[in-house]
């Protein structure tokens, strides 16, 4: 599982963090992150595809966001012992005491 998780992360970190560096143009004099590469990169990929540039990384976000779902679904899948443990000490440590009601204490003249 470790190894499904750093697969998925290093990816993801890596390709978010030139989408980002480039498309503000931060290239610290590297033309890889560019803004003329982005650019380049989106038009070439749309250009493939037969679709708008513009409309690229919202699909790239939309399909991150289903397989970061998948990968957490098969994680608490697996440990999912352990999450339902978890969750029965958490509900039942939740469980407000009850308190004397002050009924029980008699009724009481307030002090002068």
């Amino acid at each position: 599982m470790r190894y499904i998780l750093i697969f998925w992360a290093l990816p993801l970190g890596i390709f978010w963090g030139w989408y980002f560096l480039s498309y503000y143009d931060i290239n610290f004099g590297l033309l890889f992150f560019s803004r003329v590469v982005h650019d380049f990169a989106f038009q070439f990929y749309g250009d493939i595809l037969g679709i708008e540039p513009s409309t690229i990384p919202p699909l790239v976000a939309r399909a991150c966001v289903v397989d970061t779902g998948i990968i957490m679904a098969i994680f608490a899948f697996r440990k999912r012992k352990a999450i339902m443990s978890w969750w029965r000490e958490r509900q039942a440590s939740a469980l407000p005491v009850m308190p004397v009601a002050a009924s029980e204490a008699g009724r009481v003249p307030p002090a002068e």
